[in-house]
């Protein structure tokens, strides 16, 4: 009940007052059933700003942080996740992926739509990572269509870092919905699977205009700190 509130009347309208978010191919989002939508993170306002303009209640996987936060910013964070329906997923030990599916397939399994960042967090730099496979393991194990997303302008007015947005409009652009049948039975082959990420990615790509960077975003973060600690991130130039 308290999602629909945020949505229609107090959240929803005011990030469309604000950031009047240019909104393209909302039409491939199916209007019943199952299906996953795949896009890119590029700033902690991705959250917020897709599922506002959203006809369809989505359900995000959420890294548990969000929920366990520390002081009054902590609490109110975790009050707004859960508030909203969000999905708490530890993404520390080797069982963490494993869980994060799981997770989907419940929400997959109830006709529902599921959000995904396959690059599996933040870019902290303005460019799109190498994706996940769990999102094709989801997609193939509840045979369902994926739509890929691309968010556009909101690494500029949040980025990293960036405690309050900087009042600026966005575009969200959705792709045709992407049917990967042809794989069917396959979401324990491992060559299967990263090629579905693959080819997810490469739609988000087109859908963005980002620089593709083929490593994992966690992995290029760690260096990049490693190189250069305490040193804040370049921002990414249009």
């Amino acid at each position: 009940m308290f999602y629909y509130v945020l949505k229609y009347v107090i959240l929803g309208p005011l990030l469309r007052l604000l950031f009047r978010p240019r909104i393209e191919g909302l039409e491939h989002i199916p209007a019943d059933g199952a299906a996953i939508v795949a896009g890119n993170h590029l700033s902690f306002s991705d959250h917020f700003l897709m599922p506002a303009i959203l006809k369809r209640r989505i359900t995000f996987l959420a890294k548990a942080e969000y929920f366990t936060g520390p002081g009054v910013k902590g609490r109110l964070t975790a009050a707004f996740f859960r508030s909203a329906g969000q999905i708490p997923v530890d993404r520390s030990g080797k069982d963490a992926g494993q869980a994060a599916i799981r997770e989907g397939l419940g929400v997959l399994s109830k006709d529902e739509l599921l959000g995904i960042y396959p690059e599996g967090t933040r870019s902290h730099d303005g460019r799109l990572y190498k994706g996940k496979v769990g999102v094709a393991v989801m997609a193939l194990t509840a045979q369902v269509p994926v739509v890929p997303c691309a968010m556009v302008g909101t690494f500029e007015i949040q980025p990293p870092g960036q405690v309050l947005p900087k009042i600026k409009r966005v575009t969200i652009r959705f792709g045709e919905p992407l049917d990967f049948s042809r794989y069917a039975g396959m979401e324990n082959e491992k060559a299967a699977l990263r090629a579905v990420t693959d080819e997810i990615m490469y739609e988000i790509l087109a859908l963005s205009g980002q620089e593709y960077v083929d490593e994992y975003a966690v992995k290029a973060k760690a260096a990049q700190t490693a190189q250069a600690p305490g040193r804040k991130f370049p921002r990414l130039r249009r």
